[in-house]
């Protein structure tokens, strides 16, 4: 099919697709600058990774200093650009505008007083509606070809193939995780057969493998593991305190995903890495022998630690899953223990299950701007791109600074 044959309902101004949170916010900044815009979804609707995220409370972004949030992204992608015109400030702003009041929690993270997802999403694809946003689902981008007055995108829809032509189009794919979510990063394939490189995608913010017993693995599956530190050993990442919370494999939650760069670099360096776990973080080993100063009495072991040093339910089945070599016949020996446990890890869970992943175009292929540098006009943004960052709303806020930059870019070409 030429372009002189293509339907004039599929020549706008700019083309986006993807209906993630960069991709609408790209399409936002394109029709605020007067462009009729497009926007192609593989899914049956837009922003299912936004609700999903928003289950157990939407993490819009977090309060903290502006340099400490800048320096948390790591990737060949710059990311601090994007955050001088989209930042923490500018995300609660933004919800604002749209009738979504937010607060601070006690971890500095920011959440909508509603927490869930669906309200914001409902209030902002209602506004991009009535601006003039066609939104077109279960379109999947194949490709593009270039042509001398801009590029022709290809897509698969149920009622077979549709080209689009566009002299913009800002590409917001997504990563590798959740690809039933439409995160399956098919899109590498194409880039790659136009030179474009991109790095390996890696799971971030995802849970380990630790090799527990079958006793342990079935009876604690599923139980928060609570206050405690932990460590990436022989790395210079430090110890963090936090949750994290036991599953079958292994261990996964907030703790582990602000560790997960530094285990998945280990793992890659040597293939195996051992965590420092500390059990009872607000006492000093010199305090737990002195706790454990009473005499046992006729209380059990369990009962003994549980009532002097708060070691019970995971904790305690915990320290006996690790604690070996007769150290668990002294109680004290064992009570000490909890302060220097090692957790072997065998690896990360697989690509699909993490929140995130690293990985993607690399920063050399890329504009300040981010357009291709050898594809004038084609842009990425969102977790498309190489960079990195833990959890904590730093991903949403990143990747919607990333589509605001792009579509302000985009709306320039177009001389908008």
């Amino acid at each position: 099919m030429s372009e002189n044959k293509i339907l004039p309902e599929n020549k706008p101004d700019a083309l986006v697709v993807g209906g993630g949170p960069a991709g609408l916010m790209a399409a936002q900044q394109l029709i605020e600058a007067g462009c009729s815009v497009v926007l192609c979804d593989a899914m049956p609707a837009v922003g299912r990774k936004l609700l999903r995220a928003g289950v157990g409370g939407l993490n819009l972004t977090h309060a903290e200093p502006k340099a400490e949030f800048v320096s948390r992204f790591t990737g060949s992608v710059d990311v601090a650009p994007w955050l001088e015109d989209f930042d923490a400030q500018a995300m609660t702003a933004w919800a604002r505008a749209l009738g979504i009041d937010t607060f601070v929690g006690s971890s500095g993270r920011v959440f909508p007083v509603q927490m869930k997802a669906s309200p914001l999403l409902r209030a902002w694809l209602g506004q991009l509606a009535l601006a003039g946003l066609q939104i077109r689902n279960r379109y999947r981008w194949c490709g593009w070809t270039q042509t001398a007055d801009g590029m022709v995108h290809e897509f698969t829809t149920p009622t077979g193939q549709v080209q689009i032509a566009a002299r913009v189009c800002v590409l917001a794919l997504g990563g590798a995780s959740w690809s039933r979510l439409g995160s399956d990063g098919r899109w590498r394939d194409v880039l790659s057969a136009h030179t474009i490189p991109v790095t390996d995608f890696m799971p971030s913010n995802g849970g380990v493998e630790i090799p527990w017993s079958p006793w342990f693995s079935e009876h604690f599956a599923g139980r928060p593991l609570k206050t405690v530190t932990l460590g990436v050993a022989g790395t210079e990442s430090g110890c963090r305190r936090g949750e994290a919370v036991v599953t079958t494999h292994g261990l996964e939650g907030g703790l582990i995903y602000a560790l997960s760069a530094s285990i998945r670099e280990a793992l890659a360096k040597s293939g195996a890495v051992t965590l420092g776990l500390d059990l009872l973080p607000d006492l000093t080993e010199e305090q737990v022998r002195q706790k454990l100063n009473k005499p046992q009495g006729k209380m059990s072991r369990s009962n003994y630690l549980r009532k002097r040093l708060g070691l019970d339910g995971v904790k305690y089945a915990l320290l006996r899953e690790l604690v070996r070599d007769g150290a668990e016949q002294d109680v004290v020996a064992m009570a000490v223990a909890a302060k220097k446990l090692s957790l072997p890890v065998k690896g990360m869970r697989p690509l699909d299950e993490a929140i995130s992943t690293a990985g993607g175009v690399h920063g050399s292929a890329l504009t300040q701007d981010l357009m291709l540098n050898e594809h004038p006009g084609l842009f990425c943004v969102g977790e498309m791109l190489d960079w990195d960052a833990p959890t904590g709303g730093y991903l949403l806020t990143a990747s919607m600074a990333s589509g605001l930059r792009a579509g302000r870019a985009a709306a320039g070409i177009l001389g908008k």
